[in-house]
């Protein structure tokens, strides 16, 4: 891979993190096809790439084309990638488990609500305002006793005589 696909590369693998990291599986599945094509493929960075494209493919509800990379990274030429293939293959195989209904919370659907405004301005100026928290009271450390009472020096002494009769008797 010459030095001007090698930056291709680096930027279209790091734009698809960034975009996998915000969720925009979509455009993280683009970037990641752009910086394999551009990769070499044997290559640890180029097997790297492959394995972030199965992952944004899984984010994006997409198993089949995830499963069938991670199939191909088995075969990987670098270990460390074929590791990496492996379990991940292994993760979108193994069997989704069911939830009871009483263990989900269902989310109401706000998307109507965002654009709806407060039916009359009276209610708009209407907020809460939050309690302020209480100032940090610091103690007065003039009336606290903070002279040495030599149990530092007792400790290490007693450690040292310790030490010295251990090791006299072995």
């Amino acid at each position: 891979m010459g030095a001007h696909h090698q930056g291709q590369f680096e930027q279209k693998f790091e734009e698809g993190k960034g975009a996998f990291d915000q969720g925009r599986y979509r455009q993280s599945i683009a970037l990641f096809e752009e910086a394999v094509k551009l990769s070499a493929g044997a290559s640890r960075r180029g097997g790297e790439a492959q394995l972030w494209l199965a992952m944004a493919h899984q984010a994006s509800g997409d198993l089949t084309t995830a499963k069938q990379i991670c199939r191909k990274l088995v075969r990987h030429p670098h270990p460390e990638c074929r590791k990496q293939g492996q379990q991940v293959l292994e993760i979108l195989q193994a069997p989704q488990l069911t939830r009871p209904k009483e263990w989900l919370t269902p989310i109401p659907d706000l998307t109507d609500q965002e654009n709806t405004k407060p039916s009359t301005p009276r209610m708009a100026r209407r907020r809460r305002r939050q309690p302020e928290p209480a100032p940090i009271q610091f103690e007065d450390t003039r009336r606290m006793n903070t002279k040495d009472n030599g149990f530092i020096f007792t400790a290490i002494a007693f450690l040292a005589v310790l030490l010295g009769v251990t090791y006299w008797l072995s």
